[in-house]
């Protein structure tokens, strides 16, 4: 009975160490979340030791094994993409004010691609009937986390962005001439414009008419 509650007691206390240990890790993350960047945007690196205070730490953020930002208060740091050389392995260590203690958290991927992207416009068609619709569709490749701005214009008219829109799908029943582009971050990072898409709208009765005047004629 003895042997058998020390031992229990024993896997009880392993269990905590571990739990404990484990659950007291230090932990980067970054926002926004996304695995690629483009040159402009920005990322935040955060640091949490899950352990004592924040004001218990001073914190550095390493990137491929070297050091990147040097130690500070701050658990979190902004950082603007500038080129492609901000891609890496990013990790954070932390080292406690008290007793110099460090610990590393895990590491996170970032990769940097260095053309900027230009949004993709499709139609499902390019003629829809009088009172007809069709579907566009904005998407940027290799990439996550956009939202969308739409635009229209005609032979006659200016361009003006078309409101409450921002979906990567939009169905229009106009003609016109329609473009898109991606948004994304804070602060915003617009991709390059895509090209036009016009639509255009048949009228079948002019069509019916035409039709019979031309066998009328040929009678």
């Amino acid at each position: 009975m003895g042997a058998t509650l020390l031992c229990e007691l024993g896997l009880f206390l392993l269990c905590t160490l571990l739990c404990t240990g484990h659950a007291q890790d230090a932990v980067l993350t970054i926002e926004p979340s996304w695995s690629s960047f483009f040159i402009g945007e920005f990322v935040t690196f955060k640091c949490d030791m899950n352990e004592g205070e924040d004001t218990d730490w001073y914190y550095e953020i390493n990137k491929d094994s070297r050091e990147f930002v040097p130690y500070d208060t701050d658990k979190d740091h902004k950082l603007q993409i500038i080129s492609t050389r901000d891609s890496g392995e990013y990790q954070c260590s932390g080292s406690s004010v008290s007793s110099h203690h460090i610990k590393n958290s895990n590491t996170v991927s970032i990769t940097v691609l260095a053309d900027k992207p230009r949004a993709t416009l499709t139609a499902g068609t390019t003629i829809i009937p009088v009172g007809g619709s069709v579907t566009l569709t904005c998407s940027v490749q290799s990439s996550d986390g956009w939202k969308y701005e739409w635009f229209r214009r005609t032979q006659t008219t200016s361009e003006g962005k078309i409101r409450d829109q921002q979906n990567r799908d939009i169905r229009v029943s106009q003609g016109g001439i329609y473009s898109c582009r991606g948004t994304r971050g804070n602060p915003v990072y617009y991709t390059d414009i895509s090209d036009d898409v016009t639509i255009e709208i048949t009228c079948e009765f002019s069509l019916v008419i035409s039709l019979s005047l031309s066998l009328s004629l040929d009678r």
